[in-house]
């Protein structure tokens, strides 16, 4: 049995809405982009949503788009909480931009924030908060609203890999100012490449549609952002902010509706291997499984080696000979990567007990949108074989 990380989510369908873009001749962002970010807006309970060509784009414009606000714009030097647990380029637009990085210890059980290390590391200088809601858990999104309201502080929230989870039926990617979602092969809607940012506020908005590309005003039909000209000639190349060039392409949306379509299906799948999952695992002392808050998406099954007896290379060994993929948990304690030294975190924040416990003795594996109770009744065998 081969039990992969990852699986193809597509059918004839999406298929099918490639080549109808093909047909067009129009490839680059069109009706199809603006039909998807409408629909994606509607499902999800936002305002707006503005496609990009990845998750890692979006948090970038999101990040961005604070520094162009004309009330309460973040400024270099601002300090940003966010959690040691999380994907590289959940980071890196806060450096790119100038921020000072705090890094929160996180909590060994959900893999989010560790609320009380968190609460510690606010004061006068913090400015924004990034929310990340660890491999579909949802963070404790309810008390970071609460705290960034009484602290006049911004919640940002890095939703890639939880499109579709919930708390108490609100979904996850709606609590923040600007969230972020991925489209990635992986993810739970995937679109090969690709990203949303969706938001409330209509002027954050503007800015990210702006700064997606090229910084110019042509996009944008009504804003407060600027004051359009009566000359279209110069208008159509009216350069506001110092933009990029991020846009999704035409076929990368046309796929995405079609994955909305079946979405529910695909997370309803995903969570009843995890209900099978849990069964397996749950009274396991040698191992923990993340502990689930709110309504999970289950990105993936994480998996903490408890038992210092159980040998995490040997188990490795095994695991790949018997065709069972794994990988570390999203990417690991970010201090113990080499990027550190550019990301300028002072060394009391890199005390990161829980965070480095996770990075030394935890993996995941596969989730599908499909059934994988074979698959996981396989790995439960081969590991109570081996250990």
């Amino acid at each position: 049995m081969n039990f992969k990380l990852v699986a193809d989510s597509w059918d004839q369908k999406e298929i099918l809405a490639i080549h109808k873009v093909i047909k067009t001749g129009r490839f680059t962002m069109g009706a199809n982009v603006a039909k998807f970010e409408k629909l994606f807006a509607k499902k999800f309970k936002r305002k707006y949503a503005l496609m990009v060509n990845s998750g890692s784009s979006a948090n970038l414009l999101s990040i961005a788009s604070l520094f162009y606000k004309k009330k309460r714009p973040l400024k270099e030097n601002d300090e940003v909480i966010v959690p040691a647990l999380a994907w590289s380029t959940t980071y890196f637009p806060l450096q790119q931009y100038k921020l000072k990085i705090r890094l929160c210890d996180i909590d060994k059980n959900t893999l989010n924030y560790n609320l009380e290390d968190l609460k510690s590391k606010i004061n006068k200088k913090t400015k924004l908060i990034v929310g990340v809601s660890i491999l579909g858990n949802p963070a404790d999104l309810n008390s970071l609203k609460e705290i960034c309201k009484k602290k006049n502080i911004y919640l940002f929230e890095d939703n890639c890999e939880s499109q579709g989870a919930k708390i108490k039926n609100k979904y996850t990617g709606s609590f923040g100012e600007l969230s972020s979602s991925s489209f990635f092969f992986s993810h739970h809607i995937s679109t090969v490449e690709g990203g949303m940012i969706t938001t409330n506020n209509k002027e954050l908005f503007d800015i990210c549609k702006s700064l997606r590309a090229h910084g110019w005003t042509r996009d944008i039909k009504k804003s407060n952002i600027f004051k359009k000209k009566t000359n279209q000639f110069y208008e159509n190349y009216r350069f506001i902010l110092p933009g990029y060039n991020l846009r999704p392409q035409e076929m990368n949306a046309a796929i995405g509706i079609e994955q909305l379509k079946k979405f529910d299906r695909m997370i309803n799948f995903r969570r009843q291997n995890a209900k099978f999952f849990k069964s397996l695992f749950k009274n396991d002392k040698r191992f923990t499984i993340q502990t689930e808050n709110g309504k999970s998406s289950w990105f993936a099954f994480t998996i903490l080696i408890n038992n210092k007896k159980i040998d995490k290379n040997k188990l490795f060994r095994i695991l790949k000979r018997h065709k069972i993929d794994f990988r570390m948990i999203t990417g690991g304690n970010i201090a113990s990567h080499d990027v550190i030294k550019y990301l300028k975190i002072n060394k009391k924040d890199r005390q990161l007990p829980n965070t480095n416990f996770i990075h030394k003795n935890g993996f995941f594996v596969g989730n599908h949108p499909f059934n994988i109770q074979n698959k996981l009744l396989y790995l439960k065998k081969i590991l109570d074989k081996n250990f």
